[in-house]
């Protein structure tokens, strides 16, 4: 009997450390930049789905085309019938691994600039991304952040030529996940 509860405290108390192992978000930021001779080209949205693996180090995040916002409705609209397509390509998808996710702390306040490698699909294209993220501890609260560059072309995504040499063809994202929640099983 001696034997029986601290054997159940202690696994009560390692389910309870693997289960926070897994944080998630639905309110994820992305923004997108691209600075251009006829205009800057600018997009936020604010409904990222993401989880972050600490023990694995694997992360991910989710977004749809059409929760970008523009400043001008009309460039929304081009954004997602001429450019990504949105309702043949309704989403993005980055699957990627922190390297040396083991050196996380999730104790105290920290943060972590960690290597991220993973692929992005977007406009039914998938390529590699290798970039720095910053994971954050602060109060409790796990948080992240990182930007990349890309290419228009390697996504397929045209340009169309009334336009073409005026427009900047890369874009540089920034992903902000300002507050992970623990991920709970039931």
């Amino acid at each position: 009997m001696k034997f029986l509860l601290p054997l159940s405290l202690f696994i009560m108390v390692a389910s309870s450390a693997i289960a926070q192992s897994k944080y998630f978000t639905k309110a994820g930021k992305i923004t997108f930049f691209s600075k251009s001779s006829l205009e800057n080209i600018e997009a936020v949205n604010n409904k990222v789905v993401s989880v972050l693996d600490v023990t694995t180090g694997q992360i991910e995040f989710a977004v749809l085309m059409k929760g970008f916002e523009f400043e001008r409705a009309l460039m929304q609209e081009h954004f997602n019938e001429n450019y990504v397509e949105s309702d043949k390509y309704p989403k993005a998808i980055f699957k990627g691994t922190i390297e040396n996710s083991k050196g996380i702390s999730l104790t105290g306040d920290n943060a972590f600039t960690l290597k991220v490698n993973g692929s992005l699909t977007m406009h039914g294209v998938t390529n590699l991304i290798n970039t720095t993220a910053v994971i954050t501890v602060k109060s409790g609260v796990v948080s992240a952040s990182c930007n990349f560059n890309i290419a228009l072309e390697d996504y397929k995504i045209s340009v169309p030529a009334v336009v073409a040499d005026k427009i900047n063809k890369r874009l540089t994202i920034a992903v902000s996940i300002p507050a992970y929640q623990v991920m709970t099983t039931k």
